[in-house]
């Protein structure tokens, strides 16, 4: 459950603190859901600019560099999934490209079979209930590196106590 885009950022910034490269992360959601507002916090967790984090509608696929390298698609504007091979999506496909995709229904079956889904809904104007599914190993490693920050407390830049 995120409360405000401020809940939203610190969840994909724990995503990005969990990347390690290869992992694909595709995003379910309407309109002002905050796919893009949790992308930004995965570009900053993984040590890229948030600041230089928008949705890539028109260009379709924006690069952020940071610890991994981020891929960035938007497949709003897509009218089918035959569209896809065109946009360069493939390209990023290279073992140690983290790809975040934004509308990813609209790719049909062209998914990569080892995806986090991440399926965002409108609660009320601030409230979004955020709903993971795993499909594949990386992508249930990847879940399970993101809940054991969650479980131990630390965020980014915070070191643990020396004995």
């Amino acid at each position: 459950m995120s409360k405000s885009v401020a809940d939203t950022d610190r969840l994909g910034r724990r995503i990005g603190r969990s990347l390690q490269g290869g992992e694909v992360v595709a995003l379910y959601g309407e309109l002002g859901s905050g796919k893009t507002a949790l992308v930004r916090g995965m570009a900053a967790g993984a040590g890229a600019s948030p600041r230089s984090v928008s949705s890539p509608t028109f260009v379709l696929i924006h690069e952020y560099h940071g610890r991994v390298r981020l891929a960035h698609a938007d497949l709003y504007r897509l009218e089918s999934s035959a569209e896809l091979p065109h946009i360069g999506l493939s390209d990023y496909d290279d073992g140690r490209t983290v790809t975040a995709i934004e509308w990813a229904d609209k790719a049909g079956d062209e998914l990569p079979a080892d995806r986090l889904e991440i399926h965002l809904r409108h609660r009320s104007p601030d409230v979004r209930e955020i709903d993971f599914v795993p499909r594949g190993a990386r992508a249930r490693r990847l879940l399970a590196r993101v809940r054991m920050q969650r479980l131990s407390g630390r965020t980014a830049g915070q070191r643990r106590p020396s004995s």
